[in-house]
């Protein structure tokens, strides 16, 4: 008997403000600029496209766009996305 598999979205998981912030945090820690663009997509998709488009004044689409596996997000869009989540960008020293 075959096994049926489903799909697992990780913006279903992401209901609060300290989880959102404890996955863009491991996100960052990774350094992969693609997969920190993908993580903040979800995030955005977690919080809802539409808020988070009137928030940033970017459209639905461009937001979808610049979020997916083939976008590459401009910095200030990557920003805006991230003020209107409420998420922060801090630096701290690097140590190799």
């Amino acid at each position: 008997m075959a096994e049926e598999l489903t799909t697992y979205d990780p913006a279903a998981a992401l209901t609060d403000d300290e989880e959102i912030a404890f996955f863009m945090a491991d996100a960052f820690e990774t350094g992969d600029a693609a997969y920190i663009a993908k993580a903040l997509g979800v995030v955005a998709r977690a919080k809802g496209m539409s808020e988070i488009a009137e928030k940033t004044g970017l459209s639905r689409e461009q937001l979808y766009r610049s979020f997916s596996e083939r976008g590459n997000p401009t910095l200030k869009t990557t920003l805006a996305v991230m003020r209107a989540l409420g998420v922060d960008l801090t630096t701290k020293p690097y140590h190799a």
